[in-house]
C-alpha cells in the first residue's frame, strides 16, 4: 500500500498553517511552521508574496489539507466522498464525519497517542481492541457504542504505562466520546456532529472541487 514518507513537516508548511501532525512538537519553537513559515523546496520564499489563488486553487487545498490532517490518500479519500454523497444530509458534514469516525482518529481522540499517525502506527501494530477484539485496519469505522481499548498485554509496554501521567495534560475527549483513564478504554456514545468536530476544514470548498 502507498503511503507518504517524506518529512510531514513539509505538508504543514505546503498548506500554510499547522496542521497538528507532529504531536507535542507541534506546540514548541522547534516546530518548522515557527522558523520556516513558508512553502518548502528552494522557491519557498519567492511564493510568500503569491498572485491571487483562484477558486480552483482553493478548492484544492482545501481537499489536500483534509486529506493530510486524516492521513488519507487520494483514492481512499474519493471514496470516503462517493460514500458521504450517497448518505442523507450535507455531503461535506458527512465527509468530515466519516473521517472522524476511522479507528486511529478515536485512538488519538481519546488522547492514547499524541497524533493520528502515531495512533495509526498503535493500530497497525495490534495494540487496539474494538468491543474486546484486536483491529489492525486504521481505517476501520467506528459505531455508536462500541467500546475502544488497549489490549490487555499491550498495557505492560513502557509507553502505556507512561500514558497515565501524560494524558492529564491532554485535551478532555469530544463530547461523542467518553474515555476511562484508569482502564485506558473509551466508548462510542454517538455519532459525531459537524458541530462537534473541531480541524480547520472548510468542507464545502471540498464539495465543490469533487462536482467540477
Amino acid at each position: 500500500m502507498a503511503r507518504y514518507t517524506d518529512a510531514v513537516c513539509k505538508l504543514c508548511r505546503r498548506e500554510g498553517e499547522k496542521l497538528y501532525l507532529k504531536g507535542e512538537k507541534c506546540f514548541t519553537a522547534k516546530c518548522p511552521m515557527e522558523r520556516r513559515n513558508y512553502p518548502p523546496g528552494e522557491h519557498g520564499k519567492r511564493f510568500t508574496r503569491r498572485r491571487k489563488v483562484s477558486d480552483y486553487g482553493k478548492q484544492l487545498r482545501e481537499k489536500q489539507k483534509a486529506r493530510r490532517i486524516y492521513g488519507v490518500l487520494e483514492r481512499q479519500f474519493r471514496r470516503y466522498f462517493k460514500e458521504a454523497q450517497r448518505k442523507k444530509g450535507m455531503t461535506g458534514a458527512m465527509l468530515l464525519i466519516l473521517l472522524e469516525r476511522r479507528l486511529d482518529n478515536v485512538v488519538y481522540r481519546l488522547g492514547l497517542a499524541d497524533s493520528r499517525a502515531q495512533a495509526r502506527q498503535l493500530v497497525r501494530h495490534g495494540h487496539i481492541t474494538v468491543n474486546g477484539r484486536k483491529v489492525d485496519i486504521p481505517s476501520y469505522l467506528v459505531s455508536e457504542g462500541d467500546e475502544i481499548g488497549v489490549k490487555q498485554s499491550s498495557k505492560k509496554l513502557g509507553f502505556f504505562k507512561d500514558l497515565a501521567e501524560r494524558i492529564a495534560d491532554k485535551p478532555a475527549p469530544p463530547e461523542w466520546l467518553s474515555f476511562d483513564q484508569e482502564t485506558l478504554s473509551g466508548k462510542v456514545l454517538a455519532q459525531p456532529l459537524r458541530e462537534q468536530i473541531d480541524v480547520p476544514i472548510n468542507e464545502q470548498l471540498i464539495v465543490e472541487f469533487y462536482s467540477r
